[in-house]
């Protein structure tokens, strides 16, 4: 079956009215758990150049027990949205709706290569695609968009909260041994400590959980095609 939006909007908006649609949609987020039982996750992830109007962007759902490949889905698009940090999901996730629309299984759990709630105002790409597709998403980000934060321990699973304003927005978590942590934060219908346990579970090896390597490769792969 198709994964569509059960939420739909317009996506070529100016940033003043994409920032009022941030705003107005966080309300919809929901940040306690709300996962049935968990046997696919999907990890996405959107590759380009930042001045390029050309994206690429890849599904790939994976067993959740194994972590085989599933299925993958991906696209090339072309987008008016400019690079600018804050409003990637206006330029990303459209052609992800098209990827995910290829898809025949509907994954019970997102990773997506971004931020969740550890965003200026809550609503990062994984809150976005999680709350138009109404599943449950996690963002795990290889870099820090805002809040400040303690480093953590050296030790694979050590953890220390990302904080914004006298708020926890996610967590910084180390997922390799020495390696450099990720930031994974809430997107909807998790809450960040599933979240996080969700992250290493799935990075059993790497710095990136696999779903989201998966994705990046598939990426990478229509890339390389289209040249």
């Amino acid at each position: 079956m198709p994964v569509r939006p059960r939420l739909r909007h317009r996506w070529d908006v100016s940033f003043a009215e994409a920032r009022a649609l941030q705003e107005r949609l966080r309300g919809r987020v929901e940040a306690s758990d709300r996962l049935g039982p968990v046997d696919t996750v999907a990890g996405v992830d959107v590759s380009c150049d930042w001045h390029s109007p050309v994206l690429f962007a890849a599904v790939v759902v994976l067993d959740a027990g194994s972590l085989q490949v599933i299925e993958s889905a991906g696209v090339r698009a072309r987008t008016r949205v400019p690079y600018v940090p804050g409003y990637l999901s206006f330029r990303e996730i459209p052609p992800l709706l098209d990827a995910f629309a290829a898809l025949r299984t509907r994954p019970d759990l997102l990773v997506c290569d971004g931020q969740g709630r550890a965003h200026p105002r809550r609503f990062g790409i994984a809150c976005h695609l999680g709350v138009v597709l109404d599943l449950p998403a996690v963002g795990c980000a290889k870099s820090r968009l805002v809040g400040t934060h303690r480093e953590p321990a050296q030790r694979r699973g050590s953890h220390v909260a990302l904080r914004d304003g006298g708020e926890t927005i996610g967590e910084v978590v180390r997922t390799r041994a020495g390696a450099k942590p990720v930031f994974v934060s809430p997107g909807h219908r998790v809450s960040l400590a599933t979240a996080r346990r969700w992250v290493l579970r799935l990075a059993p090896r790497y710095r990136l959980p696999e779903p989201v390597r998966a994705a990046h490769d598939e990426v990478n792969r229509l890339r390389r095609a289209a040249r």
